[in-house]
């Protein structure tokens, strides 16, 4: 990626999109700084009433023939106006790509910010049980260079040349070689930037973003990223399946005594790099809706954590949640036979009662997110909600059709527009 692979003197942005100049104001649509992804069906429930009342009124706008187009509001990038909808996207990481599936605009994605192949792979485990559903990445290109540091080349962007960037401006300001003034660069001469990276973990983003970011839950994030589309119908069927899921699960859940501790976990070289599930953050959100206690609540977890055996036997949660189990990262059949031939791992109370499984991708979308939650729903709590299946890669595995917890004809009627 040395060489120029475009002349960056001469691109132009694309004429149909340009970006409001004022700085999103602090309120609309945004979660406050504490605020953790949605747990609850009431909040479920208000926040689809919300979009559903802000989708009308953006349809009204688009039926009167409004000639100026139609503006998108989200931190950190502000007030984006869009005079089309985007047909040539950048985008980084898997949140967006699952959004622009989820509403029929997946032929709109130009890259991802890694292998394709390892992202796709984990898409493709679950569209594999949606009729018609699918993501063709044969050719996006790979924004990431793979060489151990996490940085995209301008020089690629350029080339690109989207008619929007569904990436966070400050996540890009942190690359190494980046700066605002790079991602001012590129808003202007190429285009637009959209996206909330931080609030997976409601870390703290860069100077100058951080006073005035804004942190969203997962289905705040997904119900912008719908508007950039104008698909406010679609967003409003799909957040009432996740409302609907959510109901059935937080109205099923047995006593509080009753609920296992739970770890969530990335196991590697004899090492345990524990995740806190009642952060604040959408990464858990397919883990915290389900009540569980966080086996490591009192412990002070960062992303520089790591438990060996023997602290992870004093802290021996019921159940471990691998994350990246499906199709990604880990093979989690091979983790949990590991894990039993070890002196130590197998004493762990997870262990000896066969409670290790594959969880959930963090940076989830919508669609991820529909079926985590029921994978998860199934793990901790399989005489509640019918067990979970012998899972050792692949596709998200087949559950019987009397045991699934939302459904799946009309997710995917709503992805497809039929």
């Amino acid at each position: 990626m040395g060489e120029d692979l475009i002349d960056r003197v001469t691109p132009t942005r694309r004429a149909y999109l340009k970006r409001g100049g004022a700085l999103f104001a602090g309120g609309l649509l945004a979660g406050c700084a504490g605020r953790s992804d949605a747990d609850s069906s009431t909040e479920a429930a208000d926040a689809t009433a919300t979009t559903t009342t802000e989708a009308a009124s953006d349809a009204e706008t688009a039926a009167d023939g409004d000639a100026a187009g139609y503006t998108v509001s989200m931190s950190p990038a502000g007030d984006v106006a869009f005079e089309s909808v985007p047909e040539d996207v950048m985008v980084y990481n898997l949140v967006y790509a699952d959004a622009a599936v989820a509403f029929g605009h997946g032929d709109a994605v130009n890259s991802l910010g890694f292998d394709s192949d390892a992202g796709g792979r984990t898409l493709d485990a679950y569209y594999e049980r949606l009729d018609g559903v699918s993501f063709d990445r044969s050719d996006l290109a790979q924004l990431n260079s793979g060489s151990g540091s996490v940085n995209i080349d301008k020089e690629l962007v350029y080339e690109l040349d989207s008619d929007l960037h569904l990436v966070d401006p400050a996540l890009v300001a942190s690359f190494d070689g980046w700066d605002q003034s790079d991602v001012e660069e590129i808003r202007e001469q190429v285009g637009p930037w959209f996206g909330n990276a931080y609030s997976r973990t409601h870390a703290r983003p860069p100077e100058p973003y951080a006073d005035d970011y804004e942190y969203y839950t997962l289905w705040e994030i997904v119900g912008n990223v719908g508007q950039v589309f104008r698909e406010e119908d679609r967003f409003a069927a799909l957040e009432a399946v996740h409302a609907d899921l959510l109901s059935i699960v937080q109205s099923e859940l047995p006593p509080e005594p009753e609920r296992p501790t739970v770890g969530a976990v990335v196991y590697m070289d004899e090492t345990f790099y524990p995740t806190k599930i009642d952060a604040p953050g959408f990464a858990t959100s397919h883990i915290r809706p389900l009540g569980v206690t966080d086996a490591f609540a009192a412990g002070d977890v960062t992303f520089e954590t790591s438990y060996d055996f023997e602290t992870m036997l004093e802290i021996d949660p019921d159940v471990l949640l691998h994350s990246y189990g499906i199709d990604s990262y880990y093979d989690v059949a091979s983790i949990r036979q590991r894990l039993e031939d070890h002196p130590v791992g197998s004493e762990l109370s997870a262990v000896r009662n066969d409670r290790v499984y594959p969880s959930g991708t963090p940076v989830q979308g919508p669609i991820m997110n529909l079926f985590q939650l029921e994978m998860t729903a199934k793990q901790l709590y399989p005489d509640r909600f019918g067990a979970w299946p012998a899972y050792t890669g692949g596709a998200y595995p087949e559950i019987p059709e009397d045991e699934q917890l939302f459904d799946r004809d009309r997710v995917a009627d709503i992805v497809t527009g039929d």
